[in-house]
C-alpha cells in the first residue's frame, strides 16, 4: 500500500466568523493524483493553501510525511504550486521564468542550464528558452508555470484550477498532458477544479467537496457509478433521482412499480433515493417496457440525444443515440446493475 504523503487531520477554517473548511479529515497517497473537487465556495482552494503554507488553519494538523509542518512557510515545504493565472514574470523570458528558483537556491549555472533543457523537453518547449513569456499563448504559458515548479523537484505539486483559462479544445489535450507528465515524474499531483469532466478525466481519487465539508472519496468510477448522496449524483454528471422504498434487500419499488437491483443493508420498506443515469434507460417500443411514458421533449447533443419521458408522474431524462420524436409513446428498461439506491437524507 502507498504511503501517506500528506495528512489533513481534523482541518477547520473560519473568517471571520465564517466557517470556509469543517474538520476536514484526508489522506493523500505518494504519487497520487488527487483531484479537490465542488462549486465554487466549498472550500477546495483554502484546502490546497492550507496545503501549500499560504494559509494557516484554525485547527488541526498538516502533516508531510507524518512531521507537522503547520508552522513551516511556503517556500520550506516540499511543495511547489501552479495558479490560474500562472503567476509568470513578465520582465523575463522563458528560460530566466523556469530557472528563477533554481537561482534562488544558488544553484551551478551549467546546472540550471541543464535542468532547464529537461523541463522545457518534457513540456514540449525546447527551443523556446529566449522567447519571451507575453509572446506565449495561453497553453504554453501554463507549460512555463509547470516546469518553473516542477524544476525544483517537489514531492508534491498543488495545482489550483490551472486550466481554467483555456479555451475546451485546448484545455483537453493539456488534460491528458497533465496526466501523462504526472506518470512519468511519478510525483503526487493535489488538484483543484470545479470541471466534472476534468477532474473523471484526470484523477486516480476524487474528492467532493461542499460547504466546507467533504462530501465522498472514491475513485472516478466509484464517484460517478456509487454515489453517497444527492448532492454528488447531481455535481458529477447527470442523474434521475427518485423517491423509493426498499422492499427487502435487492428489491426496490419506485414509479409505482417493483425493480429487482444489487443493493442490500437497508430496511425492510426503508424510504430511499434511487439514481439512474440518463444514459442508463434504455427506450424500447412501449409494450416492452417495464415503465412507459411519452416523449415530451427532444434535444440534439452531439454524441447523443437528450430526451425528456414522462410516464406516472415521473420525467425521465434519457441520453441514447437512438432518437423517438416527441409526442412518441415508449417503453423504459432499467436494469439491476443500473440503479443505485442512496439512503434517504433526514432518514436513518
Amino acid at each position: 500500500m502507498a504511503q501517506h504523503i500528506i495528512e489533513l487531520v481534523n482541518i477547520s477554517k473560519d473568517y471571520q466568523g465564517q466557517e470556509a473548511l469543517k474538520n476536514i479529515n484526508l489522506y493523500i497517497r505518494k504519487n497520487e493524483f488527487l483531484t479537490l473537487l465542488g462549486p465554487s465556495g466549498c472550500g477546495k482552494t483554502t484546502t490546497l493553501r492550507i496545503i501549500g503554507g499560504f494559509e494557516q488553519p484554525t485547527s488541526g494538523e498538516v502533516l508531510f510525511n507524518n512531521v507537522n509542518i503547520n508552522n513551516l512557510p511556503p517556500y520550506k515545504r516540499k511543495v511547489n504550486t501552479v495558479f490560474q493565472r500562472y503567476a509568470l514574470f513578465p520582465h523575463m523570458n522563458v528560460f530566466e521564468n523556469i530557472a528563477f528558483g533554481l537561482k534562488i537556491k544558488q544553484m551551478p549555472r551549467e546546472k540550471i542550464k541543464e535542468k532547464v533543457k529537461t523541463m522545457l523537453s518534457l513540456v514540449n518547449l525546447s527551443g523556446y528558452e529566449q522567447r519571451g513569456v507575453d509572446s506565449l499563448s495561453g497553453g504554453q504559458q501554463q507549460r512555463v508555470a509547470i516546469a518553473r515548479a516542477l524544476v525544483n523537484e517537489p514531492e508534491v505539486l498543488l495545482l489550483d484550477e490551472p486550466l481554467g483559462a483555456l479555451d475546451l479544445k485546448l484545455r483537453k489535450g493539456m488534460q491528458l498532458e497533465l496526466k501523462n507528465m504526472q506518470r512519468r515524474l511519478g510525483i503526487t499531483f493535489v488538484y483543484v477544479t470545479h470541471d466534472q469532466e476534468e477532474a473523471l478525466t484526470m484523477s486516480d481519487t476524487i474528492v467532493v467537496m461542499k460547504d466546507g465539508v467533504i462530501q465522498q472519496i472514491g475513485t472516478p468510477q466509484d464517484i460517478y457509478n456509487e454515489p453517497k448522496n444527492a448532492f454528488v449524483a447531481e455535481f458529477i454528471g447527470e442523474s434521475n433521482i427518485i423517491p423509493g422504498v426498499m422492499l427487502k434487500d435487492c428489491l426496490v419499488r419506485f414509479a409505482g412499480q417493483d425493480f429487482p437491483c444489487v443493493d442490500g443493508g437497508f430496511d425492510s420498506m426503508e424510504p430511499v433515493d434511487v439514481v439512474v443515469r440518463p444514459e442508463d434507460i434504455k427506450i424500447v417500443p412501449e409494450e416492452q417496457g417495464m415503465l412507459k411514458g411519452t416523449v415530451r421533449s427532444v434535444l440534439f447533443k452531439g454524441v447523443h440525444y437528450e430526451m425528456i419521458v414522462e410516464g406516472r408522474g415521473v420525467k425521465w431524462k434519457v441520453h441514447s443515440t437512438l432518437m423517438e420524436p416527441a409526442g412518441t409513446s415508449v417503453g423504459l428498461i432499467i436494469l439491476p446493475n443500473d440503479i443505485h439506491i442512496m439512503k434517504r437524507v433526514g432518514e436513518k
